[in-house]
C-alpha cells in the first residue's frame, strides 16, 4: 500500500532556505514510493493555537481537537498520514508563531493528563523535524531536544535537522541599515557548498523515513 507522507512548512518565505529543504525531504519521500500532501502554514485560511477548551479531553473527541480552523485539515491530514515532514525558521531563538500553533494542538489533543496512560496516540508515526536558523547549527540544541522529545511521545518517532548560519538574502548591501554582524561572502559561500549537501541529507533521511 502506498504511504501517505505529511509536509508542513511553517515559513513565511517562498524558495528559501526552510522551503527547499521541505520540498527536497518531499523528493525523498517521493523517491521511496509516497505519496505527499503539503500544507503551507502561512498560507492557510485563519487559525489559532490552542484555545485551552479542553474539549480533546473528552471521550468522544480524544484524539482530536474540535477547534474548527485552518488547521483542521491539517491536523485531520497527519492523523491518518504514515509520515510527518515539518520545518521552521528560528525566530528570535524560537520556531515560528506558526510552528507553534499547530505544534500546541498537534501535542495537546493527545495530552489525557492520565499517569497510566499519558498519550492517546495509538497510532506513532515517524516525524523529520527541520530547523533553518542564521546561528551556528549548535545554537540551539536544547530547544530542539525538547522539541524531540515531545514529539517523540505524542506523536511518534523523531528525528531532527539543522541548517544553521544560513543565507538570509541575495544582497546583504540592499539593506536600509548596514547589517555588520554578518559575513555576506562566507554565507553565500556556505550556501553555495553546505546547503546542497544538506538538502541531500534531508532528501535521504525522508526516503528512510518514506521506505521503512
Amino acid at each position: 500500500m502506498e504511504k501517505k507522507i505529511i509536509a508542513v512548512n511553517a515559513s513565511p518565505r517562498k524558495g528559501w532556505n526552510t522551503d527547499t529543504l521541505i520540498a527536497q525531504a518531499e523528493n525523498g519521500a517521493r523517491a521511496a514510493g509516497a505519496a505527499v500532501e503539503r500544507f503551507d502554514l502561512f498560507r492557510l485560511e485563519k487559525y489559532t493555537g490552542c484555545i485551552s477548551c479542553f474539549g480533546c479531553k473528552r471521550e468522544k473527541f480524544k484524539g482530536h481537537c474540535i477547534c474548527r480552523d485552518g488547521l483542521t485539515p491539517v491536523l485531520d491530514a497527519i492523523r491518518t498520514a504514515d509520515g510527518l515532514i515539518i520545518g521552521s525558521p528560528n525566530y528570535l531563538s524560537e520556531m515560528t508563531a506558526s510552528f507553534r500553533a499547530l505544534y500546541e494542538r498537534l501535542i495537546f489533543q493527545n495530552l489525557t493528563y492520565n499517569l497510566e496512560t499519558p498519550c492517546c496516540n495509538d497510532r506513532p508515526i515517524p516525524v523529520l523535524l527541520l530547523m533553518t536558523s542564521n546561528a551556528p547549527d549548535t545554537a540551539y540544541q536544547d530547544l530542539l531536544h525538547g522539541y524531540q522529545q515531545t514529539l517523540s511521545r505524542f506523536v511518534g518517532p523523531t528525528e531532527v535537522f539543522v541548517s544553521g548560519n544560513t543565507l538570509q538574502l541575495k544582497d546583504y548591501g540592499k539593506t536600509d541599515w548596514p547589517w555588520t554582524m554578518f559575513d555576506p561572502q562566507a554565507k553565500q559561500q556556505r550556501h553555495e557548498t553546505v546547503f546542497p549537501q544538506e538538502c541531500k541529507a534531508v532528501f535521504d533521511m525522508a526516503f528512510a523515513m518514506a521506505a521503512t
